[in-house]
């Protein structure tokens, strides 16, 4: 069969001031009509330098070296000027960036967009058919509604949804996904695979997928080919590969998978019965203005009446969607954000009732490691600083003279060197800096640290490590975690309960085991449906439709819109969180 893309021998470096970086050194590949090649990797591989090489979407210092070759059809593209290349890009490759909201213009409407994109010759009234009809293609609800809104109307799903339509508005033959889901809740990225996948065989296409998930591409690709320092190191069929990878770093990678069926066993040991936190009724609303005179017209229910409690040595994970309450809840528990109501309880202390000074000694006790380690730190200060600043706020350098000695130790901790000490943040890799939020969250000897999404953004191989990391200082120093995330196989290694929420409410809570092996609610079954797994066929759970305002919660149970459960009690009669050690909020549980 005729290969619509084929790369041959391509070598892309990047001229510096230190000299070449090889950023795809050696590259060859193919890829046929109605087939999934994934090239998954390592941040830093190549995989995105070897997707805008085919594109040649590059760099000024960026130097293709002599024998490279890219076809595309049988046509050599490194011969084509730039001109030629604004021609074939849209109407013959089109690429879908990670980041939606950064690849749309948020001054202009979804419809003005995709008219835009349009290649199609004639009227805007045929404009505007063509662009509805690219939005229920890619099952956009209510698509008339969708062309009037700006990009910050829509979530993150309806986003991704909005940049595939664009990139299928020039009717393509090859599409370049770079990391299209690693931002997207667990239910949204199963629709958006299955939506991929069905693109591709309804317009026969050709796809380039770009990713660092593995489960993923187990569900989603036919061949895989996997890449280290700009090279492809292992190519086979994608049952292949998973049954018997050959290369060590292939087997390293599927190594560092984490397994959402294999829960630790846990020992009594493991934890102290002594409440730490007690969370009782607790409700965070934002109000929302309107209005020159900023009056309040109505209310965000982010967190609405939400109780549990934890224990010493005990990791609770709180998981669900993108605007769920999860961070707010632990905003609030961490006292970052104001109370609407309720209480927060914390080693014996109501936080709600401290004054400043008074919870700034309590922070000692109680620290947060942010989602984002670089924008979580001052891009200005050196390491030295970043680690020092909470010990001199809560009085703890007592002798300056040491302060290199214990900064150093407190870096040996989390596997870091002593001597970065001198160093800025943007010298560090992503989980090279996650380390160094871990070192500043322990320099104060805390009992319970909030985890906000640590690992989200991180590679396989680097996530594992971080993980790791985690348990062994659980374990050494005896801390509490509170761990947000939507990451459902994560939850399985790290955590001994797990709190589901939805709409700024819980929905249920129990055992690790027990909610991962037998989801008694809906929603928590749904999510576990869409979580992707190594040898699980592709499904989008029963998830239906997207996550309603938390400004408009629906009357009863918040689930009802999206539950294939539901009935004439569920629109009614809000559930009570109901049972013992294993809760559930559901009519029919």
């Amino acid at each position: 069969m005729k290969d619509l893309l084929r790369l041959e021998n391509v070598r892309l470096y990047l001229d510096t001031r230190k000299g070449y970086v090889r950023a795809v050194d050696g590259v060859s590949l193919s890829i046929q009509e109605n087939e999934l090649y994934a090239l998954v990797g390592e941040s830093g591989c190549g995989k995105s330098m070897t997707a805008n090489a085919i594109m040649r979407l590059l760099p000024e210092n960026a130097v293709f070296v002599e024998g490279s070759e890219i076809y595309l059809d049988g046509v050599k593209l490194l011969e084509k000027s730039e001109r030629q290349m604004r021609e074939i890009r849209g109407s013959q490759i089109a690429m879908i960036f990670q980041e939606p909201m950064t690849a749309l213009n948020p001054v202009m409407t979804i419809g003005a967009q995709l008219k835009e994109a349009l290649s199609l010759k004639g009227d805007d009234l045929s404009k505007t058919d063509k662009a509805l009809e690219l939005l229920e293609a890619v099952k956009m609800q209510d698509p008339l509604a969708r062309m009037k809104c700006y990009p910050h109307e829509l979530s993150g799903g309806m986003k991704q949804r909005v940049v595939i339509a664009m990139a299928l508005a020039g009717e393509p033959r090859l599409l370049i996904a770079d990391e299209p889901t690693t931002a997207l809740d667990v239910t949204v990225q199963a629709e958006i695979l299955k939506l991929l996948k069905s693109l591709q065989r309804k317009y026969q296409l050709g796809i380039l997928f770009i990713t660092h998930d593995l489960a993923v591409v187990a569900q989603v690709a036919d061949r895989i080919g996997v890449m280290y320092q700009g090279k492809i190191i292992e190519e086979a069929e994608v049952g292949a590969f998973f049954q018997n990878p050959q290369h060590a770093y292939s087997q390293s990678l599927l190594a560092a998978c984490p397994d959402m069926n294999a829960q630790r066993i846990l020992s009594a040991h493991e934890h102290s019965p002594k409440v730490l936190l007690d969370i009782r009724n607790l409700k965070v609303h934002f109000a929302i203005s309107a209005g020159l005179l900023k009056r309040t017209c109505g209310y965000i229910y982010a967190v609405d009446g939400v109780s549990f409690k934890m224990v010493q040595g005990e990791t609770l994970a709180v998981v669900g969607e993108s605007g769920c309450g999860k961070s707010t809840l632990g905003k609030a528990i961490s006292q970052l954000i104001p109370l609407t109501s309720g209480s927060v309880e914390f080693d014996g202390d109501q936080l709600k009732l401290l004054s400043k000074k008074e919870m700034n000694k309590i922070r000692r006790k109680l620290q947060v490691i942010f989602q984002d380690p670089y924008a979580s730190m001052n891009p200005k200060m050196m390491i030295k600083e970043v680690l020092s600043e909470g010990l001199k706020a809560q009085g703890l350098v007592k002798d300056k003279s040491v302060l290199d000695v214990q900064l150093s130790r407190l870096l040996e901790t989390v596997g870091m060197p002593a001597d970065i000490l001198n160093h800025y943040p943007h010298e560090f890799s992503g989980g090279q800096r996650q380390r160094i939020a871990i070192a500043r969250a322990l320099s104060v000897n805390p009992k319970l640290i909030i985890c906000d999404e640590p690992t989200s953004a991180l590679d396989v191989s680097v996530q594992a490590q971080i993980l790791n990391l985690l348990q062994k200082l659980k374990k050494e120093l005896g801390l509490a975690y509170l761990f947000i995330t939507h990451d459902l196989s994560v939850v399985s290694y790290l955590a001994d309960r797990v709190l589901v929420m939805y709409l700024g409410k819980i929905v249920e809570q129990g055992s690790v085991h027990d909610i991962l092996q037998n989801a008694k609610h809906p929603y928590t079954q749904s999510l576990l449906s869409s979580a992707p797994v190594v040898g699980k066929v592709l499904e989008a759970g029963n998830v239906l439709g997207e996550l309603p305002s938390p400004s408009a919660p629906p009357s009863g149970c918040a689930y009802h819109p999206r539950c294939p459960m539901a009935q004439k009690i569920c629109q009614d009669t809000c559930p009570e969180l109901l049972g013992g050690q294993w809760q559930v909020a559901c009519h029919f549980s």
